[in-house]
């Protein structure tokens, strides 16, 4: 996009827009400050521990199935206490254990691990924990992982772990309410970002949870839970600062403790089910707990034969809405105001009448979770994909290809399933282009590091092509040039270095770091980095829908550094502001050129921040490429920290088309740029926002699945 001296002119017909990659860990918001490119972008630029076992390492080399790149929802996504979202050991080596000597080394190694769990444990001794370290995916092998007489343990500061498709039982001593063994399935104590999901939990000594001391921003989704006295204990603290929500999880013949939870910021529950039988050995105490000062939020969640299903203490709050209850008797209550789960992350509830049936399918461990060649499934069976084609570049000449453009060449035109093209760290200074006919790549840096892995070139709208032929244009400028569907980015830095300075005497200073021109495309834990025109996020055509999902990412920039037509998500991201080439500070977002009839940017749950002066940059701008004035360009900031960098007056005109005639709005930011509804700063009421969330931008596509 032109730009000179704060005064816009028209982008030219055919410019095409990029998409960005973001970090892997988000600091709190309000504590983040991230500076230029690549000088302060986070602390994953210290390189993790390379060094692994053999077999960790060959098993890295290959591409890892589509359930190990899954992330968790809930407060587990949160980023926050320096961690952004909860993704255990993703981008880390891929291996199978069989023997507990197996588990608990990689369990409690340093790296970051995808363990799979392929047969039965017998913990040894009895009542054993395995004290697992932070960046670990520890899952069973469809249902043929069981860890018996023994659970695991995730001690202080431990974090980014998932516990996932396992069955973890019998460490049950004789003794019903067991004041001797502390044999629990899952213990923390002052864990942070914690996904437990789809496990088979039950006739443990102790608890089958327990979320101690402090322990927050934890998920415990579609769990299977029966046969236990203590259930699901949380708490153990006077202060009042853990987060979890608890999720479509089967609580089946369990005492108490469904769960308690004393003393808890933000407990959100809802599409829980809740069965005592009759006729059994097992009578519930009681249902779900609020204790101290607890806020909780219980929603379309089903209680059947319950004796108190529900109760509160004095000092607790606790809002109901949409539960059913069958059969129960004794305490039901609630009272006193809670909290909005939305203003932290989205999510879908299901009917309560609809949830017996779906917990009791989907609940427990899933035959499509943790093997080689299969999708993931959240609740449901996937289907069985295709095994992915692994291609692999080194600079070294280690790898069959030495440049990331000659893999892309490799592709079978028309190819039908997943191409993963793994590119060993170092600097690949080139133009790469991924043509329509290559649907289905994926590029995955394999450093530990997203900015191990570069791709970098230094073209910009007004450089001249090579043999007279004019210049490039501003969509002809990208370093990488995506225009496949179905195409997915991560753990990889894509940079323009185009040095602006150097080059006053051009005209065209739009340079381009990634374009997408494409559908269905994931951007997952990547950096693109840039000033001028940084993220191009287009379509292939003006009647063609164009989906980009950018999550656990960072895009760095000044002039309209995030532009285009594509329907985009940048969620759970940092998006860096930069000073201008002459040290000034003065800039734009977002412009946006979306059709009327569709979705814009949506910028959710993530961070605006940067080494810029307070006061100098706007939100966004209206772009009518080519004086469109048919266009309705729309960007939507929600839920998200920004600096005091940002204006008062956040949105501005451009090219004679203003922005008050267009779809610019905020809802529920937060930080010292953010500031109330007025007619220079719209905001969305709750009915507006309820239909301006991550799903409804997608319509109906899963990234990653």
């Amino acid at each position: 996009m032109n730009e000179s001296r704060n005064r816009a002119r028209h982008r030219r017909r055919g410019t095409v827009a990029l998409s960005v990659g973001v970090p892997v860990a988000l600091a709190a918001a309000g504590v983040l400050a991230y500076g230029t490119a690549f000088g302060a972008l986070g602390d994953d630029a210290a390189p993790k521990a390379r060094a692994a076992a053999a077999e960790a390492a060959q098993a890295a080399a290959e591409a890892a199935p589509a359930w190990a790149l899954e992330a968790a929802d809930g407060f587990a996504s949160v980023n926050a206490l320096g961690q952004n979202g909860t993704y255990g050991g993703r981008g880390g080596a891929v291996v199978t254990v069989r023997t507990l000597a197996d588990l608990e080394k990689y369990a409690t190694a340093a790296e970051p691990y995808v363990i799979v769990v392929a047969g039965t444990i017998t913990m040894n001794p009895t009542g054993k924990e395995i004290r697992v370290a932070s960046d670990k995916t520890i899952v069973g092998s469809g249902t043929s992982g069981h860890i018996v007489g023994g659970g695991f343990f995730l001690g202080q500061g431990v974090h980014n772990v998932i516990i996932r498709n396992l069955t973890i039982r019998d460490a049950y001593q004789g003794v019903w309410n067991d004041k001797d063994h502390d044999f629990d399935a899952i213990q923390m104590d002052g864990a942070h970002h914690v996904w437990i999901d789809h496990n088979d939990l039950r006739h443990m000594a102790d608890g089958l949870i327990d979320s101690r001391k402090d322990t927050t921003y934890v998920t415990v989704s579609w769990n299977r839970l029966s046969n236990n006295n203590k259930t699901f204990g949380i708490g153990w603290t006077q202060n009042v600062t853990a987060n979890l929500t608890i999720h479509h999880n089967w609580f089946r013949e369990t005492e108490q403790r469904n769960p308690s939870t004393d003393n808890v910021a933000h407990a959100h529950l809802y599409n829980n089910y809740l069965q005592d039988e009759a006729g059994t050995g097992i009578a519930s105490s009681y249902g779900n707990y609020a204790r101290g000062r607890t806020k909780m939020v219980l929603e379309n969640s089903y209680f059947q034969g319950m004796r108190n299903p529900v109760i509160k203490d004095a000092t607790a709050s606790l809002v109901q809405r949409g539960n059913i209850f069958s059969g129960t008797s004794g305490r039901n209550e609630s009272g006193g105001t809670a909290f909005d789960p939305k203003a932290y992350y989205s999510y879908t509830l299901d009917a309560a009448a609809d949830v017996p049936s779906k917990v009791k399918s989907g609940a427990g461990p899933r035959s499509t979770i943790g093997r080689a060649s299969t999708a993931g499934a959240t609740g449901t069976a996937g289907a069985t994909a295709a095994a992915a084609t692994t291609l692999t570049v080194a600079k070294d000449g280690s790898g069959q290809y030495t440049s990331v453009q000659a893999a892309v060449n490799a592709v079978p035109a028309g190819n039908t399933s997943r191409v993963v093209i793994q590119i060993k760290p170092g600097t690949y200074r080139e133009t790469v282009t991924v043509p329509s006919n290559k649907p289905h790549v994926t590029f995955q840096g394999t450093g530990a590091s997203r900015k191990d892995t570069v791709i970098v070139y230094g073209n910009a709208a007004g450089t001249p092509k090579p043999g007279g032929s004019g210049t490039y244009g501003t969509s002809g400028s990208a370093t990488v040039a995506v225009l496949a569907d179905d195409f997915q980015a991560r753990n990889l830095t894509v940079s323009n270095d185009f040095d602006e300075a150097a080059n006053q005497h051009m005209s065209g200073h739009q340079a381009v770091a990634l374009r997408t021109a494409a559908d269905r495309v994931l951007l997952d834990g990547v950096i693109v980095s840039g000033d001028q025109d940084t993220l191009l996020l287009d379509t292939a055509s003006k009647d063609r829908l164009g989906r980009v999902y950018m999550t656990n990412s960072y895009v760095v920039g000044n002039v309209d550094f995030v532009f285009g037509r594509a329907t985009a998500v940048i969620d759970r991201s940092v998006i860096t502001l930069k000073k201008r080439w002459n040290g000034t500070s003065a800039g734009y977002i977002a412009a946006p050129s979306t059709a009327a009839d569709r979705k814009g940017f949506l910028i959710n749950r993530s961070v605006v921040n940067g080494d810029v002066s307070n006061g100098s940059f706007y939100l966004g701008r209206p772009w009518h490429a080519g004086g469109d004035a048919s266009l309705r360009p729309q960007a939507t900031f929600r839920n998200t920290h920004l600096s005091g960098a940002i204006k008062a007056a956040p949105w501005t005109d451009m090219s004679g088309f203003s922005w008050k005639n267009d779809r610019f709005a905020e809802y529920e930011n937060n930080g010292p740029g953010a500031g109330p509804q007025s007619t220079e700063r719209p905001h969305l009421t709750d009915a507006q926002a309820a239909g301006q969330e991550v799903a409804d931008w997608l319509g109906g596509w899963t990234p990653g699945a």
